[in-house]
C-alpha cells in the first residue's frame, strides 16, 4: 500500500520561506495526481495545490496562488510544496495525498494520505 510522508515543516518568521518535501517508498510518485492540503486549529481541510501525475497540470487555491510552487522531482519519488512569502494565516498542519484521477481540491477524491507536518508562521 502506498505510504506518504511529509517533512519539512517548522517555525517560519512572516515572509519567510519552507519547502515541504511528500516522499513515498516502494512506489512511484508519478503514478499518482498529488495534492496538498492543509488543516488549520477548528477549520476544515482545504486544498490549496496539485500536481498531475505527468507533471503537466498544476493548480493552486487562490490563497496561495503566486506563493506557492508544487513540483516533482526527477526520481518520481518526492513532490515537493515551495512555500513564499509566508503569512500567519498559512499556519496549519500540512498533509499530501494521492488519488488516480484529475487534480482535485477535493478531500474525498485522494486515497492515500501522509501523517502532516506543522507549519508555523510566527514572528
Amino acid at each position: 500500500q502506498l505510504q506518504l510522508v511529509e517533512s519539512g515543516g517548522g517555525l517560519v518568521q512572516p515572509g519567510g520561506s519552507l519547502r515541504l518535501s511528500c516522499a513515498s517508498s516502494g512506489f512511484r510518485l508519478d503514478y499518482y495526481t498529488i495534492g496538498w492540503f492543509r488543516q488549520a486549529p477548528g477549520k476544515e481541510r482545504e486544498g490549496i495545490s496539485c500536481v498531475s501525475s505527468s507533471g503537466g497540470s498544476t493548480t493552486f487555491a487562490n490563497s496561495v496562488k503566486g506563493r506557492f510552487t508544487i513540483s516533482r522531482d526527477n526520481t518520481g519519488n518526492t513532490v515537493y510544496l515551495q512555500m513564499n512569502r509566508l503569512k500567519p494565516e498559512d499556519t496549519a498542519v500540512y498533509y499530501c495525498a494521492a488519488a488516480s484521477g484529475y487534480c482535485s481540491g477535493s478531500v474525498s477524491d485522494y486515497h492515500y494520505w501522509g501523517q502532516g507536518t506543522q507549519v508555523t508562521v510566527s514572528s
